[in-house]
């Protein structure tokens, strides 16, 4: 390879590195050609580029790119698998090791997770993980459930209150059907003075006693004594 080749493989690689804040590296001894590319086409399908490196010029990369984490997997015929932002790290990890397990050739190396070295053991936990539409959603559960719970919480007191004031509304309005309020027992009681009954004065009769029926009134004693002598 020419050196002009080299310095714009370096270049080109420094500039994926900068870009993939997660990548994945394997040993890919041993696969054939057809087996490389489905394992290529799988890792596109998750947002991942797998790419076969060549170890001096991935390292000069490493070290113009400050991706001090690549150099230790560097050990070895390398591919990496370049993830975009878009990607899905959980399914280029499956991917990997799936064709590591149906190959049994592919061996896993490690990988660097937002500059963080990952061991091949960590890889394959990561490719254990369900999807990440389905982690985003176990995520957001597991921060909503207490915020639900404290809700309840907030709410319950409100609403037995709620509760305790509607009874008592319908309690007053049962007793006041009977009963009447003291405004309106102090209203009743008041008479006007236009409404106030007239009081009862007798009046003289016009009326002539019947004589037949009227009874003589006895005569005083000295007149009798007269009428003796």
């Amino acid at each position: 390879m020419k050196k002009a080749d080299k310095e714009r493989v370096v270049t080109e690689l420094a500039e994926r590195l900068r870009a993939s804040e997660t990548l994945l590296v394997a040993d890919y001894r041993g696969l054939t050609m057809p087996q490389i590319d489905s394992l290529r086409t799988r890792l596109l399908e998750s947002g991942a580029r797998f790419t076969v490196v060549k170890n001096t010029l991935t390292r000069r990369a490493a070290e113009a790119a400050g991706a001090d984490a690549l150099l230790a997997l560097l050990e070895g015929p390398s591919a990496i698998a370049f993830l975009e932002a878009e990607g899905d790290m959980v399914a280029a990890a499956k991917a990997l090791a799936d064709a590591a397990r149906e190959t049994r050739v592919l061996a896993i190396r490690g990988g660097v997770l937002e500059g963080r070295p990952m061991t091949a053991a960590e890889v394959e936990s990561l490719a254990t993980l369900p999807p990440l539409d389905v982690l985003r959603g176990q995520v957001l559960g597991a921060i909503i459930a207490p915020l639900t719970a404290l809700l309840g919480l907030v709410t319950a007191p409100l609403q037995n209150l709620h509760g305790l004031i509607d009874a008592r509304i319908e309690q007053l309005g049962g007793a006041g059907e009977g009963e009447a309020s003291p405004e309106e027992a102090a209203a009743e009681g008041e008479a006007s003075p236009d409404e106030a009954a007239p009081t009862a004065e007798a009046t003289p009769s016009t009326e002539e006693p019947d004589p037949e029926s009227a009874e003589p009134s006895p005569q005083p004693a000295a007149d009798k004594t007269q009428e003796e002598q």
